[in-house]
């Protein structure tokens, strides 16, 4: 695939920023170019088209794969596996915010909730340590909670939620006075 210089520049953006998010340059290069392919691509024609080792993309494609990003396709005569990206940004958010849910948050809470049963007990953590403790697994619960309830609500109505944000807040706030 002959990237344009648009391509380029996204593809190499989206890799700088996953380094960002805590993900691997080339794995994020990897997904944004996926999703911008307009048909799925074998692991050579990335390799070409990235100018990266075969093996990086291969592990590339496994993290990827493990996220629930990317899907293999097979190509009428083709025996080589083919790989595609979901296109619709909702569902790439969804995917990425589920998986971040279940690597950081949920184990999280567990050890919140642990450090609060334990410090019952624990005489030489001060009073104010243990409520610090107790409020961040509070806020962590409010949030992990607020996001299953949010994950199921339909695209439209979370476009329209969005849009309407700040309404809201007025709206909020105003009946409160």
């Amino acid at each position: 695939m002959k990237l344009t210089d648009t391509m380029e520049k996204f593809i190499l953006h989206w890799g700088e920023m996953g380094t960002r998010w805590g993900v691997n340059r080339t794995v994020a290069q990897i997904h944004a170019l996926l999703y911008l392919s307009e048909e799925p691509m074998d692991a050579e024609s990335i390799t070409e088209t990235l100018g990266v080792a075969r093996s990086n993309v291969s592990n590339s494609i496994k993290e990827l794969q493990s996220w629930g990003l990317v899907t293999t396709v097979h190509v009428l005569g083709d025996r080589r596996d083919h790989f595609n990206s979901h296109k619709d940004l909702w569902e790439i958010t969804r995917i990425i915010m589920n998986e971040r849910k279940k690597r950081e948050i949920d184990p999280t809470i567990t050890m919140l909730r642990q450090c609060v049963m334990e410090s019952g007990d624990d005489k030489k953590t001060s009073t104010v340590v243990k409520q610090r403790i107790e409020d961040t697994l509070e806020f962590m619960e409010m949030m992990s909670n607020w996001y299953d309830q949010m994950k199921n609500v339909p695209t439209p109505t979370l476009t329209k939620l969005m849009k309407t944000g700040a309404k809201i807040t007025s709206f909020l706030t105003r009946n409160k006075k």
